[in-house]
């Protein structure tokens, strides 16, 4: 019978402890929601459950859920019934399926409005505009943060009204705000949620008219038109660590001078018909921890949508 060398496994048995205290302290693991579009048709309601529900059964389940806005199919075009319709179903499925806490940002389909005409809107009506979600979600305002221990959430709202449609940018009135944000917070680290991304490589394939003109051109209705005012801003907090977007249903990361953006698929896809483009109906669960670092995984939560067509 061989010896057994009790030095050599206490040896590993003290290595691997090591190993086990050198991983970092995860402070929240988090879902992110983003452009859910709730509609009547291609059974969304039956989707989005079914995303809710994945979500919550996942072993390790996140402990708060934050979307990334449009949640309704769309309230920027609808009258006020229609956009009372989506907003309610909206909450009903949340109401009947979400059971941990959530938090909220908004996206150019929850603002009602945009489009006067379409919606019969004059811009004067109590719940016109942002104040909309803000009234429907109970948010403290359309812009707002928080924090979860020695992490400081950010939730913008850079959708901005202009001709009956919009572009994406700060006013200055929120990058005042932000500014000041990050300077009263920065002994945290930071992440920053906003609808449509800062910084995007996917807004490239929004583009059709590259292959005709030989140019590549991105619509500040597809990111900020401030992005190197945000860029410049960032240089000087080096705890801002992630940004994290939807708006563009696609998928993709940039790490840019020490900051990560996150473009993070959608929970629709296209519109519930299906994937977008390589991207298929999914959400985000994003890991925090305690020295700054983090981790992100995409979730196909196995939807199939009765119009697919890919």
């Amino acid at each position: 019978m061989k010896k057994i060398n009790f030095g050599f496994i206490c040896i590993l048995l003290s290595l691997t402890s090591v190993a086990f205290s050198l991983q970092p302290e995860r402070v929240i693991r988090f879902a992110h929601f983003t452009d859910i579009h709730i509609t009547t048709d291609n059974n969304a309601p039956q989707g989005f459950a079914q995303a809710l529900k994945y979500m919550q059964s996942i072993e390790d389940k996140p402990e708060l859920l934050v979307t990334g806005g449009d949640h309704v199919g769309d309230s920027s075009a609808a009258t006020d019934e229609v956009a009372t319709k989506l907003f309610n179903l909206f909450k009903d499925i949340m109401q009947k399926n979400c059971h941990i806490p959530v938090k909220y940002c908004i996206g150019n389909h929850d603002i009602w409005g945009l489009n006067k005409p379409e919606s019969k809107t004059t811009g004067n009506e109590e719940f016109w505009g942002v104040k909309r979600p803000i009234h429907e979600f109970n948010m403290p305002g359309p812009y707002y943060s928080f924090d979860v221990k020695n992490w400081h959430f950010i939730i913008l709202q850079s959708v901005i009204p202009e001709n009956n449609g919009y572009y994406v940018k700060l006013d200055d009135e929120q990058f005042k705000w932000l500014s000041d944000d990050l300077e009263k917070n920065k002994d945290k680290y930071s992440v920053i949620f906003s609808h449509p991304p800062i910084l995007s490589v996917a807004a490239f394939f929004d583009d059709t008219q590259s292959e005709k003109t030989g140019n590549w051109f991105v619509s500040s209705s597809l990111i900020n038109r401030d992005a190197r005012k945000l860029k410049d801003l960032f240089c000087k907090y080096p705890n801002v660590k992630l940004c994290v977007s939807g708006h563009l249903h696609l998928l993709d990361t940039v790490t840019y001078n020490g900051v990560t953006y996150i473009c993070d698929g959608a929970v629709c896809g296209a519109w519930w018909s299906g994937k977008y483009q390589e991207t298929n109906e999914g959400f985000g669960v994003f890991d925090l921890y305690k020295d700054g670092t983090f981790k992100h995984q995409y979730v196909n939560y196995g939807w199939k949508s009765p119009a697919a067509k890919n």
